[in-house]
């Protein structure tokens, strides 16, 4: 796989452009995808594009396609615990969803102490409005998985943790659907740490998005995904947590831990990421697929030539 990846490196795809879409189609352009409305539908394309530290930094192979099909993957698992906004996937990188209406809310549900949490934990902060109690290790596993939402930033900026009762105090959202909210994520996170058990791994923490159409909640944008999720590896988890020792880890940290010690950490001009960094970084990203889903990752629309023309094929139909 690591020459079949070497060999993509010229043929990732950065996302589309305006000059190339047919007239009528705005085109949206976030730091890792691309959506184009399609007034009752939306048309979400993941690019290759990778971001660290609120910085969009390069494009790894086959990474847009990894996480479109991953999350196809996990609506498909839970769409028996709440509807979701997929219609069908248009191209390796690219599905067509329904529009919702977003709620301003990430629901995060963590299952262990870690990251953020653990950093305010021992700042003597509350998590999210959460009093958390004493004496608590790092990577710690909660005996019930908490929920710790945020506000969504704007781009460049930071979300910021906010508590469930000031979700309702301030009508961000109305108090009966956070409440089913809550209810949902936490039959989605059981049923994410029940599939990531029986492949070995362990899902730490993970955000979700939801909407609302017609009346009815649905899960919106990335499930499950290394970019949205924290993985471990199940079976050394028990000896390094004895040990206080770091987590092998399943998500992109390997480019932020490479950046920092070139010493960037979103400040000033970004290093240059030389290839066999962005190899390793699509390897890991083909890992996941296949360490969560059980499947081999095959590339279905490895160049850029290739996954335009699907998308722009798709849209003259429409």
């Amino acid at each position: 796989m690591r020459e079949t990846v070497r060999s993509l490196l010229a043929k990732t795809f950065g996302g589309l452009s305006e000059e190339i879409l047919p007239g009528g189609f705005p085109l949206i352009k976030g730091k890792v995808r691309d959506i184009i409305d399609l007034k009752d539908e939306l048309l979400i394309i993941t690019s290759d594009r990778i971001s660290a530290f609120d910085r969009v930094l390069s494009t790894i192979p086959c990474k847009g396609q990894v996480l479109n099909e991953l999350t196809i993957h996990w609506l498909k698992e839970t769409g028996d615990i709440c509807r979701n906004h997929l219609v069908k996937q248009v191209s390796g990188r690219s599905m067509l969803v329904r529009k919702c209406n977003v709620l301003p809310i990430e629901v995060i549900v963590r299952g262990y102490i870690t990251g953020s949490a653990w950093r305010d934990y021992q700042a003597g902060k509350a998590v999210s409005g959460i009093t958390l109690p004493d004496g608590l290790r790092m990577n710690q596993r909660f005996d019930l998985p908490v929920i710790t939402p945020s506000t969504k930033a704007e781009m460049g900026k930071h979300d910021e943790p906010i508590s469930s009762v000031e979700i309702v105090r301030q009508g961000l959202v109305e108090e009966a659907l956070w409440r089913r909210v809550e209810e949902v994520s936490l039959k989605l996170f059981a049923r994410g740490t029940e599939k990531a058990a029986a492949r070995g791994l362990i899902l730490v923490d993970t955000k979700y998005e939801f909407g609302t159409l017609d009346g009815e909640l649905y899960l919106v944008d990335e499930i499950h995904t290394p970019d949205s999720s924290r993985y471990w590896f199940a079976d050394s988890y028990e000896e390094l947590f004895e040990r206080g020792e770091k987590q092998r880890k399943l998500d992109k940290e390997y480019l932020r831990q490479w950046l920092m010690e070139q010493g960037f950490m979103g400040q000033g001009e970004p290093p240059e990421i030389p290839e066999e960094i962005r190899i390793e970084v699509a390897l890991r990203y083909i890992q996941a697929y296949e360490q969560v889903t059980g499947k081999s990752f095959s590339p279905s629309a490895a160049g850029f030539e290739a996954e335009e023309y699907k998308i722009l094929s798709f849209l003259s139909e429409r």
